[in-house]
């Protein structure tokens, strides 16, 4: 990898003495090379030609509205910010549309729009309802989005270059292009040469631009950075920001987010410079990157939502469109990556567009292959990561995630450890995601919510353990960024599929081990999910592990006597500020049961703590005066007094309703005499019953295995296995 590095920087460097590039338009995402197959693929390929009929649908129905460029004074989801995200998209479907029919009508109206543009851009001043003076666009609130509508207007402006006469072309580029390519990296130099998705659109803007408009010193800031050293830009981009399994360090949903101008801006590099190899950088990095996004969503097609995540987020995004047609046309044409595009329904219509769409009515199509993975973390993949377990097939599959990984900078959460499980396409032990409202004005002008930082971020708002009701690290994100957890082993053997990892700097004298397994049991229909998280400390704390849960609690072990009015939150800080105090019950024994019922299945949570127990029943919503945050529930195993704590639960799924016929089937649990046998830093035991045969499930933290007996056909003794 480094000897590729090494030879890619060296001809990166040796495009200083290059004066000029090569011009034919278009030249980005649809090549002239192509135009001819691309124009007879949008009659005849079914999924090009979707594509295709619902840009033109949407081009023709711009043509009928007049343009509208107005002057920028609105925030995300207000009248003017929609109306240029609008403006971009009409600008690039009109441009692709005048390229298949060869309709100048199509490219005038694109011309038209960027004239307007010419003609205001130079007198607006920066945005004024930006945040602050460093980070305020001129189009946009914020400079991101100035950043994004240049890279999909460029692309418009490419596929009509030669229908605008030189004049006109001058007048854009000289009033338009080139203030906005000073905008970006002077004015807002800082954010260019940051190591940030921020950073990697708004190079990317200016890369591809520079392409286009010819101009080389620009290509090499946006290639090397503002310096053109190779300490930023977009290389450095790639080398620190995505580990060597591909995987983002802020996390899925801006690993989608983020993709889109890392894939356009290979792809302009690729077309103008292909002896660069920019799709083999780093071992195929981009490819992986890619591959790596898809794996981290569920079978509903939903992102992970951990993070800063907004969670209806899905692999149908364009982001996603894009970076697929892209890896399988350009990279490797891997045949499961056709099952994702035709579920995301559309293609580009460009020249990957056509190969996925060709391959698709070929029946090269097959299932897209998830997988249980160690996902690394990390530009050198040892920070840490995210553990992913699945069984069952893509129509009904369990996923149990374990995070794991770095903090991911000032989108990460505080919750080392968290877990979330899914079953039957839905979420049962979730994660909140961000308190945002995506472009909603009302709230807030879209952006994230107070309750982004006192809720979402705090770890008692994710299913990981709290120690005396303060959050990781305080909730500094600078303490956070400097450490990350540890793997301890893994193993994706199908009966035993097993994630362990460590935490030891998340409070200061605190040591976490988490261990989550799925285990299938024979006569059992799905397997079980076994938790063991271990707190140890020389000291006495309070220990809280919150399982937030989707359904309906059906049954318990213990009497649920809510309040019934004069509700009070249960803390003062780090989240507990925003949890109603709804009931709590102190355990005679140290163990209990939590049934729930969702989308019709039962899921029943047995647990054991090495103390006797509280549970808390708490739900999202005090100190809400805007009611910004989204409902919730959950039920907390609490230690009030302790050094050490471990928790042990079951998650089994079972027995169902039918609501048609009235009809309920094993509403009951299987799991019976979960016992804690011993348990400290080396080793943990723990015994069960199940239709009424005993089990003993061990594991052993300095081997870094785990066994259950009596012994199962596969996965007894899961050791630390890398994922390649």
């Amino acid at each position: 990898m480094n000897y590729l590095k090494t030879v890619v920087i060296v001809l990166f460097c040796a495009l200083s003495s290059v004066n000029m590039y090569a011009q034919t338009h278009p030249s980005l995402m649809l090549t002239q090379a192509k135009l001819a197959e691309v124009r007879l693929g949008s009659q005849n390929s079914a999924l090009l030609k979707s594509s295709y009929q619902t840009i033109k649908k949407d081009a023709d129905l711009a043509l009928k509205q007049p343009i509208n460029v107005p002057v920028p004074k609105d925030g995300g989801g207000g009248y003017t910010h929609e109306q240029h995200k609008r403006n971009y998209t009409t600008m690039l479907n009109c441009a692709t549309v005048y390229q298949i029919t060869n309709d100048e009508k199509y490219a005038n109206y694109v011309k038209d729009i960027l004239l307007a543009y010419a003609s205001q851009y130079e007198k607006w001043p920066v945005h004024p309802k930006r945040k602050d003076d460093k980070d305020g666009g001129r189009i946009f609130w914020q400079s991101l989005n100035d950043f994004v509508w240049q890279v999909y207007t460029i692309q418009a402006y490419d596929l009509v270059y030669n229908a605008i006469s030189k004049k006109d072309r001058a007048t854009i580029e000289q009033h338009l292009f080139m203030p906005i390519l000073k905008f970006f990296t002077v004015d807002r130099v800082e954010i260019f040469d940051q190591i940030h998705n921020h950073g990697t659109w708004n190079l990317a803007a200016v890369g591809m631009t520079a392409y286009v408009l010819n101009k080389p010193d620009y290509v090499q800031m946006a290639l090397k950075g503002s310096k053109k050293d190779g300490k930023s830009g977009f290389l450095a981009q790639i080398d620190q920001l995505f580990s060597p399994d591909g995987y983002y360090m802020e996390g899925p949903y801006y690993q989608r987010y983020a993709l889109l101008p890392f894939v356009m801006l290979a792809k302009a590099i690729n077309n103008y410079q292909p002896e660069l190899n920019i799709f083999e950088y780093r071992n195929k990095l981009l490819s992986k990157a890619i591959h790596t996004a898809l794996q981290l969503t569920y079978t509903n097609k939903a992102f992970f939502p951990i993070n800063d995540a907004i969670k209806d987020k899905t692999y149908e995004s364009v982001e996603l469109v894009y970076g697929l047609d892209i890896a399988y046309a350009d990279i490797e044409s891997e045949a499961d990556l056709l099952d994702i595009a035709q579920k995301q329904g559309r293609v580009i219509v460009s020249d990957a567009g056509l190969k996925v769409s060709k391959a698709i009515d070929e029946g090269k199509i097959e299932p897209f292959k998830y997988k249980s993975l160690w996902v690394k973390d990390g530009a050198k993949g040892d920070e840490g990561g995210l553990g992913i377990l699945r069984y069952g097939p893509n129509t009904d599959q369990q996923l149990v995630l374990m995070k794991a990984a770095s903090q991911g900078m000032g989108h990460g959460h505080f919750d080392r450890l968290n877990l979330l499980f899914y079953d039957n396409g839905e979420e049962i032990f979730p994660d909140y995601g961000s308190a945002r409202f995506l472009n909603i004005d009302t709230k807030r002008g879209g952006g994230y919510l107070p309750e982004n930082n006192t809720w979402a971020k705090q770890t008692v708002a994710h299913n990981t353990l709290v120690v005396d009701q303060v959050s990781h690290f305080k909730a500094n994100v600078k303490a956070g960024d400097a450490k990350h957890p540890d793997l301890l082993f893994f193993s994706d053997k199908p009966g035993l599929q097993v994630v362990s990892a460590k935490e030891d700097n998340a409070y200061a004298d605190t040591k976490l081990i988490r261990t989550s397994a799925l285990i299938k049991i024979e006569g059992i229909d799905k397997p079980i999910l076994v938790d063991v998280f271990r707190a140890s400390s020389a000291n006495t704390h309070q220990f809280d592990l919150p399982f937030w849960y989707k359904g309906q609690l059906v049954n318990s072990s213990f009497k649920v006597d809510a309040q019934r009015n004069n509700l009070q939150a249960l803390g003062n800080n780090y989240g507990y500020q925003h949890l109603w105090f709804n009931a709590q019950n102190q355990l005679d024994e140290k163990g209990g049961f939590v049934s729930i019922l969702n989308n019709k299945r039962f899921y029943t949570t047995t647990f054991v703590a090495e103390n006797p127990l509280q549970v808390k029943l708490v739900s999202i919503g005090a100190n809400d005066p805007e009611m910004n945050l989204v409902d919730g529930k959950a039920f907390i195993l609490s230690q009030p007094n302790a050094k050490s704590q471990t928790f042990v639960s079951i998650t089994e799924t079972h027995g169902g309703t039918d609501p048609i016929n009235e009809t309920v089937a094993s509403a009951t649990q299987n799991i019976k005499d979960l016992k804690i046998i011993s348990s400290d830093d080396q080793k943990a035991v723990v015994s069960f019953k199940m239709k009424n045969q005993q089990y003993q499930y061990s594991i052993d933290y300095n081997k870094k295995k785990v066994s259950l007996t009596p012994a199962l056909s596969e996965g007894e003794g899961a050791t630390t296995k890398p994922n390649n």
